[in-house]
C-alpha cells in the first residue's frame, strides 16, 4: 500500500529495499518504471492530470528529498525515510554491474550523457553502456528505435519533469528495456558537469538550499518547496 502525498502515492520503502525492488523489476518479463518525485514534482502532479497519471502509473515511486518526508509524516502516514534517486542509480548500477547487464543514457545537453557513460563504465566495471542520447532530440522515433537497437536492460530518462515521466509512460514498452527510471539532472552529476550537496547539507535535509546558493536563478522553482507543505497543512487541516 503506497503512502499518499498530496495524490501522488509513495512506495514506503528504504534505500537498500528500493534498491532490491529495482533489480526485481528488472528480472522480470515487461517493461517497469522507476520514478523519484520531490516537492516540486509533486506540486506540478496536482496542477497536471497526464502528469499524476504518468507518476502514480509507475512500478516504483520514490520519495526524493527530505520535504516529501516531513509532508508524509505531517499528514500523519511517515515514509521509512528519503530516498533520493541518485542513490538509488547509484546501487542500481553497482547491482546491474555484478551482472554485466547494459545501460543506456537519455538527456541532458550534448556531450552530457556521453561523458557520464565513460565515468560510469569507469566506476562499475562489468556495467556496459549500450548507448546515449542527449535531451535536444526533436522527433521521439529515432530516440526510442537506438534504444531497442542497443538491446539495453536499463534506460536512465534524464529529461526533466513532467517530459520524462510523461515519455516513459508513452514510449516505455517500445524501448525494449525492462526498466526505465527517470532521474533529472542526475547525468549532469554523473558527468562531473554539477556537483552535488557536500554530505553535511545532505544530512540535514538542505541539499535544496545548497543548490539555490550555487543556482540562484533556480529561486523560481525552489518557491515550490513552501508551497508545497502549505498545502500540506490544509490538507492535513481537512482530515
Amino acid at each position: 500500500m503506497r503512502i499518499n502525498v498530496l495524490g501522488v502515492g509513495f512506495d514506503n520503502v528504504t534505500m537498500d529495499e528500493a534498491v532490491d525492488r529495482g533489480m526485481e523489476l528488472l528480472h522480470s518479463p515487461g517493461t517497469h518504471c522507476v520514478v523519484t518525485p520531490n516537492p516540486e514534482i509533486v506540486e506540478v502532479c496536482r496542477e497536471n492530470l497526464a502528469a499524476r497519471q504518468a507518476v502514480n502509473g509507475a512500478d516504483l515511486v520514490l520519495p526524493d528529498g527530505i520535504g516529501v518526508v516531513k509532508g508524509a509524516k505531517m499528514l500523519g502516514t511517515p515514509l521509512k525515510e528519503k530516498v533520493p534517486g541518485i542513490e538509488f542509480a547509484a546501487g542500481l548500477m553497482e547491482r546491474m554491474a555484478a551482472e554485466g547487464r547494459s545501460l543506456y543514457l537519455l538527456g541532458a545537453k550534448p556531450g552530457v550523457a556521453e561523458t557520464a557513460g565513460e565515468k560510469l563504465a569507469a566506476k562499475y566495471p562489468g556495467l556496459k553502456i549500450a548507448g546515449t542520447q542527449d535531451g535536444y532530440f526533436q522527433e521521439d522515433g529515432p530516440v526510442v528505435e537506438a534504444i531497442r537497437q542497443s538491446g539495453a536492460d536499463c534506460v536512465f530518462v534524464c529529461l526533466g519533469a513532467p517530459k520524462q515521466e510523461l515519455w516513459m509512460s508513452r514510449h516505455g514498452q517500445a524501448t525494449g528495456a525492462r526498466l526505465l527510471c527517470g532521474l533529472g539532472g542526475s547525468l549532469d552529476v554523473f558527468a562531473g558537469v554539477v556537483e552535488r550537496a557536500p554530505k553535511f547539507w545532505s544530512d540535514h535535509g538542505l541539499e535544496w538550499f545548497y543548490r539555490l546558493c550555487k543556482n540562484p536563478w533556480r529561486a523560481k522553482r525552489m518557491m515550490k518547496l513552501p508551497l508545497f507543505l502549505v498545502h500540506v497543512r490544509k490538507e492535513k487541516g481537512r482530515k
